[in-house]
């Protein structure tokens, strides 16, 4: 049977019908949703502001006060009040402006260590992973080795070895401090090269390179800032430790650690030496702990709602 179509059988659409319908969600990317996840954490946004705050400080005050080894005998050891903040020391000098030079010592040696920990961590790992194996057997039983023995021996003996200063504090905790990440990587590693999609780019014939810096490498690289997130206080208290029993920054520079350990000899008489970089080591901890969690929060995929 033959079916006739006629003109009239049809209607034209006005134009304003035939636009698409919109989207009941726009489309977001995973950075996008993850940035949105985070401004929704509030502890994660107080952190990283408590840290941009710090570091905006460590870089001003100085400059504003450059004075801050300078002596002056007749104002020593006096108490806080509206001209000195944090009080001063045994010397006169302005614990507040000590505290923020102090600052550039401290987050200097835990943002530096930390990036070194986090080329070495990702290299070790990522080809630990990677090769899978034999050489991964080897290569983790090596860091099995090493993590048998606390992180802070380790230190203890690079800065004895070198001497102590900038320097050698950096490269003390850098060399020192970078199994955790190797272990998180590797573990990322062996997980994501099992995926269709790697399965996919080696059966078109990627190169093992290139596998491995643009489809593993960036699919680890929510897990990766988490970890290099954590590893700057963990670094922070490390050089304060190592500076408070005489072994990091030596006088009259001024680490957050120096300036406790001087503290700590007027605890009982002069109770704020002590304190104000104590609290000083403790919020800044704190705030990047509080950044940390909520990058990890934001980044990781099970967390989505």
């Amino acid at each position: 049977m033959e079916i006739v179509i006629r003109g009239d059988s049809f209607e034209t659409i006005p134009e304003e019908e035939k636009q698409p319908d919109e989207a009941v969600r726009p489309n977001v990317t995973y950075w996008q949703d993850a940035r949105r996840r985070f401004a929704e954490n509030i502890p994660a946004v107080i952190g990283l502001g408590l840290i941009a705050v710090i570091v905006i400080c460590a870089v001003v005050i100085p400059f504003i006060k450059p004075d801050y080894s300078s002596n002056n005998f007749e104002v020593a050891n006096i108490p806080p009040n509206k001209m000195f903040w944090f009080g001063t020391d045994k010397f006169g000098r302005d614990i507040f402006t000590r505290i923020w030079f102090g600052a550039r010592y401290s987050l200097t040696i835990a943002f530096t260590a930390s990036f070194i920990n986090f080329l070495i961590g990702v290299v070790y790992g990522g080809i630990a992973g990677f090769l899978g194996g034999k050489p991964d057997l080897i290569m983790m039983r090596f860091v099995d080795a090493i993590y048998s023995v606390p992180m802070v021996i380790y230190a203890i003996l690079f800065i004895v070895f070198l001497g102590a200063g900038l320097q050698s504090i950096i490269f003390a905790i850098a060399v020192s401090y970078w199994i955790p990440m190797a272990r998180i990587v590797r573990g990322e590693i062996l997980q994501l090269k099992q995926q269709e999609f790697v399965l996919a780019a080696r059966a078109l014939g990627a190169a093992n390179r290139r596998i491995f810096l643009k489809h593993l490498l960036p699919n680890c690289m929510g897990q990766i800032i988490v970890t290099l997130t954590l590893l700057i206080p963990s670094a922070i208290f490390t050089e304060a430790f190592l500076s408070f029993i005489g072994l990091g920054i030596q006088p009259p520079r001024a680490s957050w650690g120096t300036l406790a350990s001087e503290g700590a000899t007027y605890l009982r008489v002069a109770p704020y030496q002590l304190i104000a970089p104590a609290l000083a080591i403790s919020v800044t901890i704190l705030a990047f702990n509080l950044f940390g969690d909520g990058l990890r929060d934001a980044l990781d995929p099970q967390m989505r709602k």
